[in-house]
């Protein structure tokens, strides 16, 4: 099992700056939302996107474990009433 130490000032040990770039998929989600005018599982597409570049490029998670926790976040993106009930289904699939 591949293990992975979060940490949370990533950026310059700076709380605050990191806080703010953690933030950026919420912010990219609901300024397409409520700007842009796109469809909410496009928007929440791209969200996801969003956070797994944050967590693979300045967190520096593992791809493998960046890849699977998007994969159990999808069914809730694309379907938001199942996803919920899919997600353990799938957490103990692929673990």
């Amino acid at each position: 099992m591949l293990t992975w130490f979060q940490s949370y000032t990533p950026i310059l040990n700076n709380l605050a700056l990191s806080a703010l770039v953690a933030a950026l998929p919420v912010v990219v989600l609901l300024g397409l939302l409520a700007f842009f005018r796109v469809k909410a599982y496009v928007a929440a597409l791209l969200g996801l996107t969003c956070s797994l570049l944050i967590a693979l490029l300045v967190y520096h998670m593992p791809v493998p474990l960046a890849l699977m926790a998007t994969a159990m976040a999808l069914p809730t993106v694309c379907f938001p009433s199942a996803g919920s009930s899919f997600v353990p289904f799938l957490s103990m699939t692929l673990l």
